[in-house]
């Protein structure tokens, strides 16, 4: 079983790619709607939450954990990797190797939380793998709670997402990379916005292939869906219909649960 949480519905781009890469997976989904989003609470805070819920999904009887957040990767991954030795760990981290490699003017941005955008990781990513190329960091307050409210065709959100996105392409950005797997959701509006000026770059159909990679052999169940939540499980249960995902609810096993960590 593999097991796959976030701070809310973001995560669950990540869970419908591992769900196409490895069908016969059998998947627990956690969304830890009591404290959602992640990306505007300190460092800490975030590192207990990974550390209690991976804890609970590994006593569960899962046997690789995926950090299905963008943010909780950057604060918690190697946290999680010291505290579950024997458990593969598969982290979201924002594409700049891609964007970089494939930027034709060698100027990229990317889309984080705040939490992200301050992090070490997304600098030592930069470092790593855009050596050359010209990256402007944009943090996007409340934008991954648009996507929980489902606003993401709200005329507010819009507007700052056009002003955003306008500031980045005048600067001669060409590909915009989603660095938090809520903006999944938010990129029909921002395609829209975009108007082929430039390429969003996303990685959870990536984070699908890493999976095979590292669970391919044992990923063998019925390919069965656990949905649990901190809060308002019947909220998640119902929302994955609202964004696109009818196919994968209907691989869930019972109503998502609520669960106290």
């Amino acid at each position: 079983m593999i097991g796959v949480f976030d701070s809310g519905l973001g995560g669950l781009s990540v869970l419908a790619a591992i769900a196409r890469a490895l069908p016969r997976a059998d998947l627990t989904y956690f969304a830890d709607s009591a404290y959602v989003p992640y990306g505007e609470r300190d460092d800490a805070f975030i590192r207990a939450r990974a550390l209690a819920i991976g804890q609970h999904l590994v006593d569960r009887g899962c046997r690789v954990l995926v950090v299905a957040c963008n943010t909780a990767t950057a604060v918690a991954a190697t946290a999680c990797r010291e505290h579950f030795p024997g458990v593969p760990v598969v982290g979201v981290e924002p594409g700049v190797k891609p964007a970089a490699a494939s930027s034709l003017n060698r100027h990229i941005a990317v889309l984080a939380t705040s939490a992200t955008a301050r992090s070490e990781r997304l600098a030592r990513l930069i470092r790593q793998h855009a050596t050359g190329v010209r990256v402007d960091v944009e943090a996007c307050p409340g934008w991954a709670t648009r996507v929980e409210s489902l606003q993401q065709n709200d005329p507010a959100f819009i507007a700052e997402a056009r002003a955003r996105l306008e500031r980045l392409l005048a600067a001669g950005a060409d590909r915009i990379v989603l660095g938090c797997t809520h903006y999944t959701f938010l990129a029909p509006t921002l395609k829209t916005l975009i108007d082929g000026r430039a390429q969003l770059v996303d990685v959870a159909d990536a984070v699908g292939r890493q999976c095979v990679r590292r669970a391919g052999g044992i990923a063998r169940g019925d390919g069965q869906l656990e949905l649990l939540a901190s809060a308002q499980p019947e909220r998640l249960q119902n929302m994955l219909p609202a964004l696109g995902l009818d196919w994968l609810a209907q691989h869930a096993v019972a109503p998502a649960q609520h669960v106290d960590v």
